[in-house]
């Protein structure tokens, strides 16, 4: 007598934001892999075709390509309504759209800076805003679903030239928190969150510039696929969240604890750990304002941390000699 065979895993719905590039795209990618179905939320339709064709190759059950901006809510709506009306129901909600600007408070554009964080912070709450009902309602009285949202190490510190990515991204931590307090009476959904540090991804070189120098995922350098999996592995397991990589801890540990320290050395080591000295800077706004789809891609492609910061070391010198 032949054994039966295995019961296959139903496909789940799999909603992304910023899955035009980096982590967003890793994530659908892998979502794909799996057999989901895949949602896919950026506001360039043609970086989102593509990823969407990646996704179907892999092995995607479907992929609906929906152009959003994340800081339109009214958009976020109909994308939501759009996902719902072709599945009938949400499983995975992850928010990954993100976009930096970089430069002191003075000297970036109140209309970059704003958008930066409208786009973090405000693009996650209008995402909590229209998926928590479909979530809410699913599966009883107990809800069910998974929403996961991608911030950073730099919304637990402070860091130079950096301050609307640094406020929006503390947002986002603080935002994970109030939906897990708020939505107690709906234990079937669970709320995960992921803290990258540095990750090769194009958001670096597609920043708002408004300082002298660009910059660069700091070392040690994750690969989007790392964080993608984190994220997946989060949506089921809220309890595996939080931080990835022990650096991460190690400068959270400064921050707090020996303040008067961190403050003093922050502004060296960022410059040469996480900034390129050598490359030339070109002041504007990046991507923060409309979508560069020709920079979109899975990765950064910005070469080794550890070479970036020897030729930054060696500019450092140059310049004081």
């Amino acid at each position: 007598m032949e054994p039966s065979p295995t019961p296959k895993t139903p496909s789940r719905v799999v909603l992304v934001t910023g899955a035009s590039s980096g982590i967003g795209e890793a994530t659908a990618l892998l979502a794909a892999s799996r057999g989901d179905h895949v949602v896919l939320l950026a506001r360039g339709r043609e970086s989102l075709e593509r990823v969407a064709a990646d996704c179907e190759s892999r092995g995607a059950a479907s992929a609906l390509v929906v152009p959003t901006d994340m800081s339109d809510d009214a958009q976020v709506e109909a994308a939501v309504a759009a996902a719902v009306a072709r599945h009938g129901r949400l499983d995975v909600v992850v928010g990954s759209a993100g976009v930096v600007a970089y430069g002191r408070i003075a000297d970036v554009p109140a209309d970059v800076f704003d958008q930066v964080v409208a786009t973090n912070l405000l693009g996650s709450v209008n995402l909590a805003r229209h998926v928590l009902p479909v979530l809410r309602e699913q599966d009883g009285d107990s809800g069910a679903g998974s929403v996961v949202l991608v911030g950073s190490v730099i919304g637990h510190i402070a860091v130079p030239e950096m301050a609307a990515y640094v406020i929006s991204k503390w947002g986002v931590r603080g935002l994970v928190r109030q939906l897990r307090v708020d939505n107690r009476d709906r234990p079937g959904i669970r709320f995960g969150y992921v803290a990258p540090g540095g990750v090769d991804t194009p958001i670096y070189r597609q920043a708002a510039t408004y300082g002298d120098s660009v910059g660069r995922p700091p070392f040690p350098v994750s690969s989007p696929e790392t964080i993608a999996r984190r994220v997946l592995t989060v949506a089921d397991h809220t309890w595996r969240g939080g931080q990835v990589g022990v650096s991460n801890d190690v400068i959270r540990f400064g921050f707090t604890a020996l303040p008067w320290v961190y403050d003093r050395l922050v502004g060296p080591l960022f410059s040469v750990v996480a900034q390129d000295l050598v490359a030339p800077v070109v002041r504007g706004p990046g991507n923060v304002l409309t979508s560069q789809q020709d920079g979109n891609r899975l990765r950064g492609e910005q070469g080794s941390a550890l070479l970036g910061i020897a030729a930054n070391l060696r500019e450092v010198v140059r310049r004081r000699l």
